[in-house]
C-alpha cells in the first residue's frame, strides 16, 4: 500500500496559528506531511531558515507524521525528487485563491503536480505572517495568533532590533 504524501510549503517567517492550523488539518488527511520552508536568497526574512525550523519543528513535535524540511528553487522539483504528489495550501481570501490557483496551474502543468486547496478557519482568515511582524514590531499583543514558543522568539528577536 501506497502512503498518501503531501507538502505544505511556505516561508513561515513566523509560522502562525493560521498555518499550524492548515498543517494539523493536512496530517489528518495525509499519512506523510512535510512542511518545506522556502529559502528566498533575495529576501531577507526576521528569522533565519533554520530558526523557522527550528520552531517548526517545535510546534508540529505533536504530530507524527509531520516532518520539517527546507527547499529553494521550483516546488515541482523539490516534490518530484521526494515523490511527493500533492501541494496542500490555504486560502484565506479571493486574492489567495487568484494567486494560488496560477501556481497550482503553472505546478500541474510542469510536472502533474495536484494541489489541495484548504478554505482557512475563520478564526485565521486575517491571518499573515507578514501582519504578526508589523504588530509586534510596533509593540502590539499577537497573542493567540502564534504559538506560544513562536511568541517567545518574535519579543526576543524584535527585543535585539
Amino acid at each position: 500500500m501506497t502512503n498518501r504524501r503531501c507538502v505544505c510549503p511556505g516561508s513561515f517567517d513566523p509560522v502562525t496559528n493560521g498555518h499550524l492550523d492548515v498543517i494539523e488539518r493536512a496530517s489528518r488527511l495525509y499519512d506523510e506531511v512535510t512542511v518545506a520552508v522556502l529559502v528566498n536568497t533575495s529576501k531577507s526574512g526576521l528569522f533565519e531558515v533554520t530558526d523557522r525550523i527550528e520552531m517548526l519543528r517545535e510546534v508540529t513535535a505533536g504530530l507524527g507524521n509531520v516532518t520539517v524540511d527546507s527547499f529553494q528553487g521550483l516546488l515541482v522539483d523539490y516534490c518530484r525528487e521526494r515523490s511527493i504528489p500533492v501541494v496542500v495550501k490555504g486560502l484565506r481570501a479571493v486574492s489567495d485563491f487568484d494567486y494560488e490557483l496560477q501556481m497550482s496551474q503553472m505546478n500541474n502543468r510542469l510536472t502533474g503536480l495536484e494541489t489541495l486547496f484548504v478554505a482557512t478557519n475563520p478564526e485565521y482568515s486575517f491571518l499573515s505572517s507578514s501582519l504578526v511582524k508589523e504588530v509586534a514590531k510596533w509593540g502590539g499583543d499577537v497573542g493567540g495568533l502564534v504559538p506560544d514558543a513562536v511568541l517567545a522568539r518574535l519579543r526576543t528577536r524584535l527585543d535585539q532590533s
